[in-house]
C-alpha cells in the first residue's frame, strides 16, 4: 500500500493462524481475449482503442472533472443462457494506490495494458493530502491528523495523482481505502459505528475531490472522473469493519464491499443489499490448511510477519506465493467457475517476492479461454446483468464442484 507505518504492521498481530488464514491486513514498512460481457459503458471506439475523453467538465475546484464515458471499457454485459459456462472471473485489487517510489504502480499498470486487463485501484484519501495539511484529516475516535500509514511526500503525491489518472484513463476502476488504516487500539476501525464510517467516507472523496485546494497545484491535470459517480466500493483496512459499514454503503449507492475477511470459492451474494466480494481461501501447497488470497497474508505465514526475512527464503517464497494463486485459479475454472479474488499492496516486501507472484499469475492465466481480468465494478455490472435464478444455480455451488450441465 506504500508508505505503510510499522505501529500497523505490529498492531495486526496476525500471526500465523491455525487455519492459515487469519484476517487480511495492510501492515508494512513506512515508507485474455476481450471482456466480452463485463462492461458498462458499451464497445471502445473502432481501431483497438477508446476515443480520448473529450474536454473536462471541471467539478469544485477542478480536482476532478467530467470527461465522458471510461475508455476502453468492455461489451455490455450479456445473460447466461440456463447451463451456460460462464466466464472465468479474476479481479487483482490494490489497497492503497499509491506511489512510493518503487515503480510499482506503474509496472502494474503497463503489465495490465499488455494483458487487456483491468484491476481495481482501493485509493487511501490521505495519498492526496499533503503532510502539512494533515490536520485537515479529522478522523474518528483518533487525534486531528492521525494515520497509521504515512502520508506521502509531495513529490510521491503527485506521482501517485498521475498514476491514478493514467489508471481511469486506461479503464481501471478507483475505488476506496478510506484514509487513517487504524487497525488496532480504542481508535480502530472495529470499533467504528455507521456514523463514523459515513464522516470517514465523506473526508476520503473530499480528499479525492479538493486535492487542489489543498495541494495548491493548480497547474496539474484534473482527475478525469466524477467520483461520485466513480466510487461504488472499497475495502476496509485489515477487513474489520464491515458490518457497521454496509448501511451507510447501502445507502450512498455503493454497489459492492470487499472487506470480508475469509471468504471462500464460491459464487458471491448480496449482505445487507451490497455485493459482498471477499477475499477467499486459497490452496497453499506445503500445508494442508488454506491461506487468505493477499499478498500479505501469504507474507504472514511464511516469514512471521517480518517483511524482511532472510532473503535465501524468497525463491522458494515466490514459488509458493504464485503456485497458491494459480492453485486458486485452477480450481474455479476447473469447477464452479467461481469468481477469483486476489488483494495486493505497492510493496516490496521480502525482496519483492509477492509483486513477481502477482506478475508471474497474470501472465500465466490471461491467455485461458474464457478467462477475463476485470475490476470490482465491471464484474458486478455481469453480476447485476445475470437473471436472478440462473445465478442462483451458480450460488448453490461449493468449494471445487463442478458446474451442472443444463
Amino acid at each position: 500500500m506504500g508508505a505503510v507505518g510499522r505501529r500497523e504492521l505490529m498492531g495486526l498481530g496476525l500471526g500465523v493462524a491455525a487455519a492459515g488464514v487469519g484476517l487480511a491486513g495492510c501492515g508494512a514498512d513506512e515508507a485474455p481475449g476481450p471482456h466480452t460481457g463485463a462492461g458498462r459503458h458499451g464497445r471502445p471506439a473502432p481501431g483497438g482503442g477508446a476515443k480520448a475523453p473529450r474536454a473536462p467538465r471541471l467539478i469544485g475546484d477542478g480536482s476532478t472533472a467530467y470527461t465522458g464515458l471510461q475508455p476502453h471499457q468492455p461489451d455490455e454485459p450479456v445473460p447466461l443462457e440456463p447451463g451456460e459456462t460462464p466466464p472465468q472471473f479474476v479481479v487483482f485489487s490494490w489497497d492503497g494506490a499509491g506511489e512510493v517510489g518503487n515503480g510499482l504502480f506503474p509496472r502494474f499498470l503497463e503489465l495490465a495494458k499488455e494483458h487487456d486487463a483491468h484491476m481495481t485501484f482501493f485509493l487511501s484519501g490521505l495519498y492526496l493530502l499533503p503532510e502539512e495539511k494533515k490536520r485537515v484529516y479529522l478522523p474518528p475516535n483518533n487525534p486531528a491528523g492521525a494515520s497509521d500509514i504515512g502520508y506521502l511526500s509531495n513529490e510521491h503525491l503527485k506521482e501517485t495523482l498521475t498514476h491514478v489518472r493514467q489508471a481511469w484513463l486506461d479503464g481501471h476502476e478507483i475505488g476506496t481505502h478510506f484514509n487513517g488504516h487504524f487497525c488496532g487500539g480504542s481508535g480502530s476501525v472495529a470499533r467504528w459505528n455507521s456514523a463514523h464510517w459515513r464522516e470517514e467516507i465523506q473526508q476520503a472523496k473530499g480528499f479525492v475531490q479538493r486535492w487542489r485546494t489543498h495541494t495548491g497545484w493548480s497547474q496539474l491535470p484534473s482527475l478525469p472522473f466524477d467520483y461520485d459517480k466513480e466510487l461504488i466500493g472499497g475495502r476496509t483496512p485489515c477487513l474489520l469493519g464491515q458490518e457497521n459499514l454496509l448501511p451507510v454503503a447501502r445507502e450512498l449507492g455503493w454497489r459492492y464491499d470487499a472487506s470480508s475477511p475469509g471468504g471462500v470459492q464460491r459464487w458471491p451474494r448480496k449482505k445487507q443489499g451490497v455485493w459482498d466480494l471477499p477475499l477467499q481461501a486459497l490452496p497453499f501447497p506445503g500445508h494442508t490448511f488454506e491461506v487468505l488470497s493477499m499478498d500479505y497474508n501469504i507474507l504472514a505465514n511464511q516469514s512471521k510477519n517480518s517483511t524482511r526475512a532472510p532473503s535465501y527464503n524468497y525463491p522458494a517464497w515466490r514459488q509458493q506465493a504464485t503456485e497458491s494463486y494459480l492453485a486458486g485459479f485452477r480450481r474455479a475454472y476447473e469447477t464452479n467457475r467461481a469468481p477469483l479474488f486476489i488483494g495486493n499492496h505497492f510493496e516490496e516486501w521480502n525482496g519483492g517476492i509477492y509483486m513477481d507472484a502477482v506478475e508471474e499469475t497474470i501472465r500465466m492465466i490471461a491467455g485461458e479461454k474464457d478467462v477475463r481480468l476485470v475490476s470490482f465494478r465491471q464484474f458486478v455490472d455481469w453480476l447485476d446483468a445475470q437473471d436472478p435464478a440462473v445465478l442462483a444455480r451458480l450460488q448453490e455451488l461449493q468449494v471445487g464442484e463442478k458446474l451442472k450441465k443444463a
